[in-house]
């Protein structure tokens, strides 16, 4: 069996290739800069962009299963090159808004009409957000800033993601399923910092400030915070009042993301990761 990751240089995608060595499963890699994917020897690492389909007809020769990182753009265009090239199954990386109704995903449509085997993968808020959103103030001044420290939710790790896409590419029993991923246990912001200081072995200080200041703050960090402020500060501005807002959902909907889904365990037959060892995996992360 082979299967091609895309995205395999991403926080999924990197545990995606690793546990599928593990399982003794031959790996194709697919990544716009091989020369730097720095992969795992065994993998095959092969140039390629999802957003221009043209071309990566090759990478799925002699491939069985796909495991597909989302572009919505070319979704369709690429998910016929993987039905022609002979691939029989794929597990895509969506979204738990998909689940809520938040919206429709083009990919999840294009792979269900393509005929093929399909597990939609739908993760929750990741974990490894807190590392774009606080770790550069935690690195520089063992501080978090933050609007929202006593509210709670439920993140993923991304091992747990990758397990889940692993298990529906190399068994049968997820086919046809859209699983909803979450963390083991609501966890508020101030326990999140929390676990990173001990895991750190240091003191970090949260340090509440307005919505407006952490969105202030992001936007002047630049890079992936910036870009994705409003989305990396969650889901904790919504008004608890009853009835749906201007995109239909309830605030009943919305907290459908803030408890804790089985759908991990189901998936893997173990409890999700918690907060804590994600926090222990990405220490070095932080220092």
């Amino acid at each position: 069996m082979r299967i091609l990751v895309t995205g395999a240089t991403g926080g999924v995608g990197r545990y995606v290739v690793d546990q599928l060595l593990s399982a003794g499963v031959r790996v194709r890699a697919l990544t716009r800069d091989p020369a730097r994917a720095s992969l795992p020897p065994g993998v095959e690492v092969v140039q390629g962009d999802l957003s221009v389909p043209d071309g990566l007809a090759p990478a799925f020769k002699d491939v069985d299963g796909l495991h597909l990182f989302p572009v919505e753009e070319t979704a369709r265009e690429v998910v016929d090159l993987a039905r022609e090239a002979g691939v029989r199954r794929v597990a895509d990386l969506s979204a738990a808004a998909v689940t809520i109704g938040l919206y429709e995903s083009p990919t999840e449509k294009a792979i269900e009409e393509s005929g093929l085997e399909w597990t939609h993968v739908r993760p929750a808020e990741f974990m490894t957000n807190r590392l774009h959103l606080w770790g550069p103030d935690i690195r520089a001044e063992r501080v978090v800033r933050y609007p929202f420290p006593d509210e709670t939710g439920v993140p993923v790790h991304e091992a747990d993601i990758a397990a889940v896409s692993v298990a529906a590419l190399l068994e049968d029993r997820l086919l046809g399923r859209a699983l909803t991923l979450t963390g083991p246990a609501p966890i508020s912001a101030r326990e999140q910092v929390r676990a990173i200081g001990d895991a750190l072995g240091e003191d970090v200080r949260l340090e509440e400030v307005s919505r407006e200041e952490a969105l202030r703050l992001m936007r002047a960090q630049g890079g992936f915070a910036a870009e994705n402020a409003e989305f990396l500060l969650g889901y904790q501005d919504y008004t608890g009042e009853d009835g749906a807002g201007e995109d239909g959902l309830s605030d009943q909907d919305y907290s459908a993301l803030l408890r804790p889904w089985p759908d991990v365990e189901e998936a893997t037959g173990r409890p999700a990761l918690d907060f804590a060892r994600w926090a222990r995996d990405h220490a070095d992360d932080f220092r």
